[in-house]
């Protein structure tokens, strides 16, 4: 992954409204890590997700009815690896930028207590508002100006 990348973690139940997002990023210009589409025949699978999970610029973990109903699942697995990275992240830094597709809760979800830290956004069925879109290509655009020592 190259800087100012961003992986979006979902349940595999919600595919359709991620792929909405996915293409909004990538038709605004960002590389998306989206497991459907980076891995190839013999890829380690885990050895990619951790790779990419600790090359990315911004984790968007997606919140939905459907990870919630989940206790398990491998997304669980990529919130707790981005946890652990974004300790070493100043916290004035954004990294993990929680999305939820329907009107699940914030309070009480079933979600690491650094998601509940940030403020949420709400893309109802994966619809990538404009406005979310810019706000990525700003956080992007300011990642690599702290990159080369720009900010």
């Amino acid at each position: 992954m190259k800087p100012g990348a961003v992986f979006l973690s979902y349940a595999s139940q919600d595919a359709e409204p991620v792929k909405r997002i996915r293409d909004a990023l990538e038709a605004a210009g960002i590389e998306v890590w989206f497991d459907q589409r980076r891995l190839e025949g013999g890829d380690d699978f885990d050895q990619q997700i951790r790779k990419n999970i600790r090359g990315c610029s911004l984790f968007l973990p997606v919140i939905s009815s459907n990870t919630e109903s989940r206790h398990e699942g491998y997304f669980r697995l990529e919130w707790a690896l981005a946890v652990e990275r974004a300790k070493l992240i100043a916290e004035t830094i954004p990294f993990i930028l929680p999305l939820a597709i329907d009107s699940v809760p914030d309070q009480g979800a079933l979600v690491p207590e650094r998601f509940l830290q940030v403020q949420w956004t709400r893309l109802p069925g994966g619809g990538a508002t404009p406005e979310f879109v810019e706000r990525m290509v700003r956080l992007i655009r300011d990642y690599r100006k702290r990159e080369r020592g720009l900010l």
